[in-house]
């Protein structure tokens, strides 16, 4: 017995040296950028990708430019929240750097281009210059710049989170033209608030303790406390005290980012995203304010993501999850049929626990009034104030019942459409002229996810506790329910950034992502940035759909993406042509470039591997958005979706149409015309969100999650019928008065 107890003394002194050293940075292993694999496509298989797009081009289309397939927004491990989804604790899958990105972009998605976009900021100065040295790999292996295989382009998160509606903006990515050292600037540039604030105050023993009880796979832990120690090591630049090297730049505000973009004189794009995501946008929140000279740069924020990983952003609904009056006070909106409010559903909840407890049905209305208030006014955290709920108790609440793959928690008011609609003629600029794209925001280096609905895990950024004891370590709140809500403190919780939002709730909304899609007159870089740039491009919700949406009616042909004036009908034409359906497994030009391994670990044995057959499109709808003349105007009015809907008749050769306005020069106002095909139903993951069971009446009375956690069997896709879909850049037609 001595002999054991001894032994156990020098296990646990070995354990608490090991964890001293830790504190002391000792232990962890600085997570470099990885090797891209030297190898290239075959300019054969890029010739074939090129014939087949090709031979689906309409009559009329301008034979210069080709459709090539891309993603503007990909994360790896240099990224603190890509980091920790590859953590043991949540089933994570281990580093996946820069280069994996590349590998996975080539030999995995087969893209045409992509996009790094680490959150800058977690970009030391030494995980930005290797980022720069991975992108650079990367297109060294493309071959021929006129040629390559893939383009990579080098850009940055700036990750802005605000605690409520009036100090919110948004996450934006930054993508750069160039790669040179003479295109790019010293360092990205970060956002201010709550995103550095959460990672500058980690603290020690939320990094390390992990590791102490997960000892057998501590090393990933410790590897985390050196990432999060050499961020802490980095001060933010003072500018007026003269640090200005070694450190992280920050702009609080946009007008502070497109300020120093100015004045860095770099090409680039800032493309908003997650503008309708309820997870840390708070509630009532809109993009009118951002509808300012300050807030905006017509020149640079000129496109939008309307879909991605975390669901679609595309649609307006003119209900809203709090009411805001003029004095900043919020109150809950009564629920409707297509929406219920979650600050609404906490009233009933509390209802219901206070009428089992007995009480009066008096008393019981004035606590679901207390609740319904507690909750409007605790924000994003509002799930907090209904002490001990559960997931499935929220049933639907917060979520669009009638839109396609929303987002998580709606916020109609960052919307594609309210963007597009929002406009107050007294300002400058008037109103928002942004293109739209789709992609994938995936947090594992794989850009592109959506061309199959496999490997939930890591296709998509589902995420959770591996087991049962893993989930009550890393659970938020441990109250038991109580007929009583309880406000909701800032300043005196000691909950810290993914326990303030719904994010157990949240993983049932992650798909896998969309693609963006050029009209590009060659496959360099300059032609796919000249696309971006003149707004001909669209979005996909994964598959290789493809699309054009056109106005004819001028000396030329126009395409998506343009600004037009008219004083006569426009006249459009949009031909669509469905994705190339799947086989499985992986073609043997990427089997060939990967060791076996190597193609399970980064493509889980799955590669974009079209075949000669195409899905159908099986409608094409047209959405009308007339903006606002007047900042009083009912949005919901002015948003015509859709105002045509054609069905197309099955035929692997797509569906081709022509329409026009007549109402556009009665009217007198400017028009704002998209394009959006429709392809056959097929399965997808997560497509069913909460899996609610509803009762005749069309109520949700009870959810099924598709859990991020050991709870769902990692086997288990979460599939459920939908339709994908793509969406045309809109064109802009200003209505002039004839002569």
């Amino acid at each position: 017995m001595g002999r054991w107890v001894g032994l156990g003394g020098v296990v646990l002194l070995g354990v608490a040296l090991a964890i001293g050293l830790a504190a002391t940075g000792r232990l962890g292993r600085h997570r470099g950028p990885g090797e891209v694999t030297a190898t290239r496509l075959p300019d054969a298989w890029i010739q074939a990708r090129a014939a087949a797009r090709a031979a689906s081009a309409p009559l009329g289309s301008d034979p210069e430019k080709q459709i090539l397939f891309g993603d503007l927004h990909v994360h790896t491990t240099f990224s603190t929240d890509a980091f920790m989804g590859s953590l043991p604790f949540v089933q994570g899958e281990g580093a996946h750097p820069p280069a994996d990105a590349c590998d996975f972009a080539r030999f995995c998605s087969q893209l045409d281009f992509w996009s790094i976009n680490d959150h800058a900021e977690a970009l030391t100065p030494r995980r930005w210059q290797e980022t720069i040295e991975s992108v650079r790999q990367c297109n060294a292996v493309a071959g021929d710049p006129d040629d390559p295989d893939v383009v990579a382009f080098l850009g940055w998160e700036w990750t802005q989170v605000g605690r409520t509606p009036a100090d919110h903006y948004g996450h934006k990515n930054v993508v750069l033209r160039g790669t040179t050292d003479a295109e790019i600037p010293y360092r990205p540039i970060a956002a201010g608030g709550l995103a550095v604030t959460a990672l500058r105050e980690m603290p020690l023993r939320a990094r390390l303790l992990p590791a102490l009880l997960d000892f057998p796979r501590s090393r990933p832990y410790l590897d985390f406390d050196r990432f999060i120690r050499e961020l802490q090591a980095v001060p933010e630049c003072d500018f007026a005290a003269g640090l200005e090297d070694d450190c992280i730049e920050v702009a609080a505000t946009p007008r502070e980012l497109f300020e120093r973009l100015d004045a860095l004189g770099f090409d680039s794009l800032v493309i908003p995203h997650g503008t309708s995501w309820g997870m840390y946008t708070p509630p009532g929140s809109t993009w009118r304010k951002q509808l300012t000279a300050e807030q905006h740069d017509p020149d640079r924020q000129t496109l939008i993501e309307v879909f991605s990983g975390h669901g679609n952003s595309e649609e307006y609904r003119d209900f809203r999850a709090v009411e805001i009056a003029g004095d900043g006070s919020v109150a809950c909106p009564e629920p409707g049929p297509l929406y219920e409010p979650s600050c609404w559903r906490a009233g009933e909840l509390i209802r219901e626990r206070c009428l089992a407890a007995g009480e009066a049905d008096a008393e019981c209305d004035a606590r679901a009034a207390e609740a319904r208030r507690h909750h409007a006014e605790a924000g994003v955290p509002g799930h907090h104030t209904v002490p001990g709920s559960r997931v499935e108790d929220w049933l639907d609440a917060g979520q669009c019942r009638d839109c396609f793959l929303p987002a998580f928690n709606y916020r109609p008011g960052g919307s594609a459409q309210y963007v597009l609609a929002v406009a107050d003629p007294e300002s400058d600029p008037s109103r928002f002229r942004m293109g739209f794209i789709a992609s994938s925001d995936n947090h594992t280096a794989r850009p592109g996810t959506g061309y199959k609905e496999v490997a939930r895990g890591s296709m998509s950024d589902r995420r959770g506790p591996r087991n049962e004891t893993w989930y009550r370590r890393l659970a938020a709140s441990r109250a038991e329910p109580a007929p009583r809500s309880v406000p909701f403190e800032f300043e005196t919780t000691s909950l810290s950034g993914f326990q303030l939002v719904e994010f157990e709730r949240q993983a049932t909304f992650f798909v896998t992502g969309g693609l963006v899609a050029v009209h590009a007159a060659g496959r360099d870089r300059g032609s796919i940035w000249d696309a971006l740039e003149r707004k001909e491009v669209y979005g996909t919700s994964g598959p290789r759909i493809l699309l054009w949406f056109d106005l004819l009616n001028t000396p030329r042909p126009v395409p998506m993406g343009s600004d037009v004036a008219l004083s006569e009908a426009p006249r459009f034409r949009v031909r669509a042509v469905g994705a190339f359906e799947q086989e499985p497994g992986c073609p043997e030009r990427s089997s060939a470039a990967l060791a076996p391994a190597e193609l399970e670990r980064l493509c889980r044995g799955e590669c974009h591997n079209p075949s000669d057959e195409r899905a159908r499109i099986t409608r094409i709808e047209i959405v009308r958005i007339r903006p606002q003349v007047r900042v009083d105007e009912d949005l919901a009015a002015l948003i015509e979706d859709p105002w045509r809907s054609f069905p197309c008749v099955p035929d692997p050769a797509g569906c081709s149409l022509e329409f026009e306005d007549p109402e556009f020069a009665a009217a007198g106002r400017d028009a704002v015309y998209y394009a959006r095909a429709v392809q056959e139903p097929a399965p997808g993951i997560n497509a069913d969100g909460l899996r609610c069971r509803r009762d005749e009446a069309g109520r949700c009375v009870s959810v099924e999650p598709c859990w991020g956690d050991y709870r769902t069997d990692p086997g288990d896709d979460c599939l459920a019928q939908h339709e994908p879909r793509a969406w045309s850049s809109p064109i802009f037609v200003d209505h002039v008065r004839g002569r």
